[in-house]
């Protein structure tokens, strides 16, 4: 599908949009209480796709990937916001960013951040949804196309990977 969307063909767009949006749309607004940024954001990740698709290298799903897209997006939506409204970490609609989005902002630019992007594709996926998006095993081997088995083998495997990533990282203020 990503494929024809590469190739510029609009109705395979189109499917994938309605495919994929719903889900999309219910996981940005556990993220982010405003509407019109998530509307946004996703019909910017949409268009994101329509450019982009050639550089699915076909590692992981389909559905990871677009998630990656759309969280990014996310995060610099509320990034933009956050950096407009300091000190006070407010968002576009004055609201006070939520902690859920301040973390989230965390996650993507510090040093989990960083972890998180040296992960393989497959483990970043696992993570993502299990931790980020805060879906179940269940929900998440769904998502993924994948046994639970393997959702709950990843995630060991990331998390051990991650701890010594992140542990490794030098620490301020110690000599």
């Amino acid at each position: 599908m990503l494929r024809r969307v590469g190739g510029g063909d609009e109705q395979a767009l189109r499917v994938l949009f309605e495919r994929h949006a719903p889900w999309l749309r219910v996981r940005l607004a556990r993220r982010c209480g405003d509407a019109d940024a998530v509307a946004d954001v996703l019909q910017d990740t949409f268009v994101a796709v329509w450019r982009g698709a050639g550089r699915f290298r076909g590692e992981g799903e389909v559905a990871a990937w677009l998630w990656g897209i759309a969280v990014r997006r996310l995060v610099s939506r509320l990034r933009r916001a956050d950096a407009a409204a300091r000190p006070s970490a407010r968002t576009d609609g004055g609201v006070l960013a939520s902690a859920e989005e301040q973390v989230l902002l965390g996650v993507e630019y510090g040093d989990a951040g960083g972890a998180l992007r040296r992960l393989s594709p497959e483990l970043r996926a696992v993570v993502q949804a299990t931790v980020l998006d805060g879906l179940s095993t269940r929900e998440a081997a769904r998502l993924l196309g994948m046994p639970a088995s393997t959702v709950k083998f990843r995630l060991r495997k990331a998390t051990a990977q991650l701890r010594e990533d992140l542990l490794a990282l030098p620490t301020e203020g110690m000599s």
